[in-house]
C-alpha cells in the first residue's frame, strides 16, 4: 500500500473513531431523559396494564420516567409498530407489543416495515395461555359437547375477538382447521366490546387470555372449556388443556415483547434488557402478574430474536391456511 493510501485509510479510521464516540457515550450514559413506551392497544387492556405494571419497574431500576403512550389502531396493532419503526433509534422511544402486531400482521397486511427487519429484539415481557369460552346458554360443559354442538350447527355460532389478525382470532381459525366445525368470526375494536357482547350472549364463544376472561369464568358468569397452555392453571383445575383433549397444535401462549427501533445501539439495548429481567424477578411484579395469571419469561436480546422468527414462520402457515384475509 503506498503511503497516499496508507493516509487515506488511517484518516477514514480516526473519522469512524470520531463519529462513533458520541454514541457509545449516549450508550454509556443511557438513559438521560424519560422514555416513552408506545402500547398499540386501547388503555385499559392486557397489554396496556403489563406496560403500566412494567414501566413502573423500570423507571425505578433506570432511575428515569418510563411513559406508556396509547396508540391503538386498525391492522391488528400496527400503528404504533409504524411510529417506532420511524422514531430515533436511540433507546427513548421503545415498543411494546404482541403476537398479533409483531409476528401475525405481516402474513395478512402489506406493512410498510417488516418487524423482524426494522426492530430490534429486547426481551419477552409476559407470556398466558388462551381459554376457550361459551356463553352459559351453549349447551356444552365439555369441548367435545362444544365441538359436537358445533358440529350439528354449522355456521351459526359467533366467535368475538379483539379483532383480525389478533391471536384470538387466529386460534379461532385454528380450532376450525383441527376440529372441522365451522364458527362464525366477529372482529370487535379490543376485547373489552368482545367480552361484553359475550357477557350478553350476542356472540356465543370467545379465546382470549387468562387476563381478560379468569374473572368471569370464576364468577360463573362464563364457561371455560379449553386452555392452550401446557399445563393446567391453579385458578380452573377442571379446564383440560386442548392437548389433554387430543388437540396438541392449539398449545399457544399470548406474548408481548418489548422492541426498539432498527439501528438502536447493542449497549443500550442490553441495558434495557438486563434492567427489564431484572424488574420481572421482582416480588412485586411477580405479584401483580400473577393476579393477571400472566408469566414472565427471562431471555437475551437473540433468543427473543429467534423466537419471534420462529413465530413468524408458524403463524404465516397458519394464515394461509386458514384462509385468513387482512381488514
Amino acid at each position: 500500500m503506498s503511503t497516499k493510501n496508507r493516509r487515506a485509510v488511517l484518516g477514514l479510521l480516526a473519522a469512524s473513531l470520531l463519529l462513533a464516540q458520541p454514541v457509545t457515550a449516549a450508550a454509556q450514559n443511557y438513559p438521560t431523559r424519560p422514555i416513552r413506551l408506545i402500547v398499540p392497544y386501547p388503555a385499559g387492556g392486557p397489554t396496556d396494564v403489563v406496560a403500566r405494571i412494567l414501566a413502573n419497574g423500570l423507571s425505578a431500576e433506570l432511575k428515569q420516567s418510563v411513559v406508556v403512550e396509547n396508540r391503538p389502531g386498525g391492522a391488528a396493532g400496527t400503528v404504533g409498530g409504524r411510529i417506532v419503526v420511524s422514531a430515533e433509534p436511540d433507546g427513548y422511544t421503545l415498543l411494546l407489543s404482541q403476537v398479533g402486531s409483531l409476528t401475525i400482521a405481516p402474513s395478512l397486511y402489506r406493512l410498510d416495515y417488516d418487524p423482524l427487519r426494522d426492530l430490534v429484539p429486547i426481551a419477552i415481557v409476559a407470556v398466558s395461555p388462551e381459554i376457550l369460552t361459551v356463553n352459559p346458554a351453549v349447551p356444552a360443559n365439555s369441548l367435545a359437547e362444544f365441538l359436537a354442538y358445533a358440529k350439528a350447527n354449522p355456521g351459526k355460532l359467533d366467535f368475538g375477538s379483539p379483532g383480525v389478525g389478533t391471536l384470538p382470532h387466529v386460534i379461532g381459525e385454528q380450532l376450525q382447521l383441527a376440529t372441522g366445525i365451522k364458527i362464525t368470526h366477529v372482529p370487535y375494536r379490543g376485547a373489552a366490546p368482545a367480552v361484553t357482547d359475550l357477557l350478553a350472549g350476542r356472540v356465543q364463544l370467545m379465546i382470549d387470555s387468562t387476563s381478560v376472561l379468569l374473572t368471569h369464568i370464576v364468577a360463573g358468569k362464563l364457561r371455560g372449556l379449553a386452555i392452550t397452555s401446557e399445563r393446567r392453571i391453579p385458578q380452573l383445575p377442571n379446564v383440560p388443556t386442548f392437548a389433554e383433549a387430543g388437540y396438541p397444535q392449539l398449545t399457544e401462549s399470548l406474548w408481548t415483547g418489548l422492541m426498539a427501533p432498527a439501528g438502536t445501539p447493542a449497549p443500550i439495548v442490553a441495558t434495557l434488557n438486563v434492567a427489564v429481567n431484572d424488574v420481572l424477578k421482582t416480588p412485586e411484579v411477580q405479584q401483580a402478574y400473577g393476579r393477571l395469571e400472566v408469566e414472565t419469561k427471562v431471555v437475551s436480546p437473540e433468543e427473543c430474536k429467534a423466537f419471534m422468527a420462529a413465530e413468524t414462520k408458524k403463524w404465516a402457515q397458519v394464515v394461509s391456511a386458514a384462509g385468513i384475509k387482512g381488514e
